[in-house]
């Protein structure tokens, strides 16, 4: 069930300006957000959180530097790893496509903090119950606690009351009542957290599509 979940926004709740470059002008401390295939999970995610411009993402990462190579540092499935361009920009991605996260200009200095803070959460656990307060990580906790500790213990992106309903109906998506149920936990409704699509409409961010 994991693996179907690496790439999940993880956490559900409820201008900018767009230019243009290439995976070349990537930056450490810049935010990537896809909006990968998952099935049935990222379905019941779009139905109810939307991205910027109306986007839908299921996943986000960090652009990180070792040395003089730049790679992802991800929240996935098998926990936070190091992920090449290659195998990172390679997978199935949806309608709402890649897109990048960059820092505003006056919050520049955030940016290679964040990146170096995400080196030690490199072998953490996959968060798969979405407990902002465990010291496991899915994709977005992952960014939020980058940038927190690079803003001196100070939130940058916002956290919100989850929620696992369909607008709909107000009755929880069966498949999150038979995730839940497979880990013998309650579903955290109404319980803080983040996702990647409201990363992306943070006013801290410029978002700038990226040419491959």
């Amino acid at each position: 069930m994991k693996n179907l979940l690496y790439s999940l926004l993880c956490i559900l709740f409820c201008g900018c300006t767009t230019t243009s470059f290439n995976i070349s002008d990537l930056k450490p401390g810049d935010i990537i957000f896809q909006d990968v295939d998952c099935g049935p999970f990222c379905d019941a995610v779009d139905k109810v959180t939307s991205g910027y411009n109306g986007k839908d993402f299921s996943h986000c990462a960090l652009v990180v530097q070792e040395n003089d190579s730049l790679f992802i540092i991800e929240a996935v499935g098998q926990g936070v790893v190091k992920t090449s361009f290659h195998q990172f920009f390679g997978k199935k991605i949806a309608a709402g496509g890649t897109l990048v996260g960059r820092v505003k200009k006056q919050y520049a200095y955030l940016a290679p903090k964040a990146a170096k803070n995400a080196f030690q959460y490199l072998g953490k656990e996959y968060d798969d119950v979405f407990d902002i307060n465990n010291d496991k990580y899915y994709c977005s906790e992952l960014v939020y606690e980058t940038y927190r500790e690079a803003n001196n213990g100070k939130d940058v992106f916002k956290l919100f009351p989850m929620t696992y309903k369909d607008p709909d109906t107000q009755d929880y998506f069966p498949i999150w009542v038979d995730y839940f149920k497979k880990l013998n936990v309650q579903i955290p409704e109404g319980e803080p957290g983040l996702n990647p699509g409201g990363v992306s409409k943070s006013d801290y961010l410029d978002i700038i599509s990226i040419s491959f």
